[in-house]
């Protein structure tokens, strides 16, 4: 059945009637959250803020978590999981009122293995399912392959992007709740029911599953690195997806969303609307939750012509999301004194001068937490840590959305050339232990600052095909938070 071409969705997106939690729907302390011993101090979430109970609040988080019983708790609830500070722990729920979309060009033989996954998961078994075909060349073999399995297709006769392909099904629903599914993904078993549980909350508009690489059998270099550094891959911390955040946004490389929530993705955007579409929702009050108990496994790309292409592709969708969302997705995001202090740690004559600036920072982080257990040592711990990660910050700024001008710099100065190799391999050597890559620390090193030029590439050409220098302008952020419940 073919498909009228699909209009971009309006930027409007109605907030959510209702945010109340329900009773019965429970919450438990995250795992990176800090306590302090009297339960009335929190520190943690993202970004990262100090969080006061009342002694109410603090009587209900005694024991790590509580269940929601009433308009008080209800309250507290709310607003320690939109800052982070809690994750959600809803009941379980069946799978009902939702169906499958699936944008798809070509790939019949990976339409055929995803069918028979949904269809044979008594869980997914007789769900609806929406295939929509953007455009390929063989309409006929896949439609086939659809309608053997019992899904709906609907064509466009000419490729318009999955953002179009999604909303022509997202068009085709009648359920409350759809699944954006791509046709290279493999569920495991209990990915829809976890993510469905979340929409308990009437505020969630979309959740997201933990992606992680398919064994494909083979040994080469990209698909060792891809097991554990996929740029699709958000990691194993749950919490709520926000811009400026630890979880800035979702792949829709599999989502789940509430029909009622989302108007569609952005038709226009070939790469970047994942992003878009998560700003979008935050913008109109929409809860977004990354939950990765639920996972879908995805066949990556280990071909090195086609993976460079891929990750440069992936850059060029900086330009339309900075201008789309001014200041939301900036290649740094740092206080400034910790970006000063990073800065003048490459200079042994001014080195000192960032230890006063660390050294000051902390004096007014102990200042603002004296009801915690060490203060003055509490405080020197989180001015370092924002020391490291503006200067980690800084390191994969400079060889990934700012390398044409560090390499201009390395071939003009001797000087700039040792700080740029030197913190290019330690950076590299960082990122292989904290993602616990199985790959030899070398080539980890090799692909990961192949990564970073092939994105930054991408970057530099949408930057100058948008005209715009807004993907490249830095951000710089409040040194810290607080807040009181």
């Amino acid at each position: 059945m073919n498909a009228a071409r699909p209009e971009a969705p309006t930027d409007v997106m109605r907030a959510p009637e209702e945010t109340r939690l329900p009773d019965g729907f429970a919450v438990r302390l995250a795992s990176d959250v800090h306590r302090s011993r009297n339960g009335g101090l929190l520190l943690g979430g993202s970004p990262m803020r100090l969080v006061r109970l009342n002694g109410r609040a603090a009587k209900l988080l005694a024991s790590g978590g509580f269940t929601v019983s009433g308009p008080t708790s209800a309250a507290v609830a709310r607003r320690l999981l939109d800052a982070g500070i809690v994750d959600p722990r809803p009941p379980e729920v069946q799978v009902a009122e939702t169906t499958v979309v699936i944008p798809v060009r070509d790939r019949t033989d990976m339409v055929e293995r995803l069918l028979t996954i949904l269809r044979c998961d008594a869980q997914t078994a007789d769900l609806p399912i929406v295939v929509v075909d953007d455009g390929s060349r063989d309409p006929e073999r896949l439609a086939a392959t659809a309608c053997q399995w019992g899904a709906w297709v609907f064509r466009h006769e000419r490729s318009l992007g999955p953002a179009a392909a999604r909303n022509t099904g997202l068009r085709r629903c009648g359920t409350r709740f759809v699944a954006f599914i791509d046709s290279d993904v493999v569920p495991w078993p209990g990915w829809l029911p976890t993510l469905l549980a979340q929409f308990l909350d009437p505020a969630v508009g979309l959740a997201a599953p933990r992606v992680v690489s398919l064994d494909q059998g083979g040994r080469n270099w990209l698909e060792t690195f891809e097991r554990t550094c996929s740029p699709l891959d958000m990691g194993t911390r749950e919490g709520p997806v926000a811009p400026l955040t630890r979880l800035a946004y979702v792949p829709a490389t599999t989502v789940v969303v509430r029909r009622d929530a989302v108007l569609g993705f952005a038709a226009d955007m070939r790469v970047g609307e994942d992003v878009d579409l998560c700003m979008r929702l935050h913008e109109a009050g929409w809860r977004v939750r990354y939950v990765p108990a639920a996972r879908v496994a995805h066949e990556h790309r280990t071909d090195l012509r086609r993976w460079m292409a891929q990750r440069a592709f992936y850059g060029t969708g900086a330009a339309p999301l900075a201008l789309r969302h001014p200041g939301q997705v900036p290649p740094l995001h740092a206080a400034v004194w910790s970006l000063a202090a990073a800065v003048l740690l490459t200079n042994r004559r001014l080195a000192p001068l960032a230890g006063v600036l660390v050294a000051v920072a902390a004096a007014r982080l102990a200042r603002r937490m004296p009801d915690a257990d060490a203060p003055v040592r509490a405080a020197t711990l989180l001015a370092l840590g924002g020391l490291y990660g503006t200067a980690r910050q800084l390191v994969r700024a400079a060889t990934r959305h700012y390398w044409p001008i560090s390499a201009a710099a390395a071939l003009t100065s001797r000087r700039a050339r040792k700080i740029l190799v030197a913190a290019a391999v330690v950076d590299g050597l960082l990122d292989h232990r904290n993602s616990r890559s199985s790959l030899h620390p070398v080539p980890h090193v090799l692909v990961r600052r192949l990564d970073d030029l092939c994105y930054g590439a991408g970057l530099w050409w949408g930057a100058v095909r948008n005209r715009t220098i807004a993907p490249l302008l830095p951000r710089l952020a409040r040194s810290s938070r607080s807040r009181d419940q």
